[in-house]
């Protein structure tokens, strides 16, 4: 059987969905609960192929799954060490300074919330925050050592959408 896969294309695109999920059970014997054109055109269409001019030897199929195996795939890049000895002297690197959130008020700011019945006191620092004299990480972590439990920080301090002002 010769099929013509531009002719039968287009005529899957001028389908309603509804069409689109009657020719799905036609073609795979079973329905289906995809309401997406798209998806359900790709499907139609590779199966219609299938039909028509046979599916992968069962030698490709290994193949495929030998591929597939991506259990020593990386999710990320490794990290990049910089070496000074590969660093021209004459080129010196610089970061630029960020903003860092801009709900944040600056350095320096006390954030002061009232829990409990007790006025807690934070300070905003360049790199940190500042509470009972010891210095955590985010607002986070200072929140979850006051109530004891995972809590966003912006929130419970009442922090808004710039330098604190709601």
């Amino acid at each position: 059987m010769e099929l013509n896969v531009a002719k039968e294309l287009a005529a899957l695109r001028r389908m309603s969905v509804d069409d689109l999920r009657r020719k799905y059970a036609e073609v795979f014997g079973e329905t289906t609960n995809g309401r997406h054109k798209q998806w359900l055109i790709k499907r139609i269409i590779y199966r219609m192929q299938v039909l028509a001019e046979g599916d992968l030897s069962e030698r490709a199929r290994r193949r495929a799954e030998e591929l597939a195996n991506d259990a020593d795939v990386r999710r990320r890049p490794p990290k990049q060490e910089t070496d000074a000895s590969i660093v021209s002297p004459q080129i010196k690197a610089a970061r630029l300074p960020t903003g860092g959130d801009p709900r944040l008020p600056i350095p320096g700011t006390i954030i002061t919330r009232v829990y409990k019945g007790e006025t807690l006191s934070v300070k905003v620092l360049p790199s940190g925050f500042e509470y009972e004299g010891e210095t955590y990480k985010s607002l986070s972590a200072v929140a979850k050592k006051i109530t004891g439990s995972h809590t966003n920080g912006f929130l419970f301090f009442r922090l808004g959408k710039k330098g604190g002002s709601r």
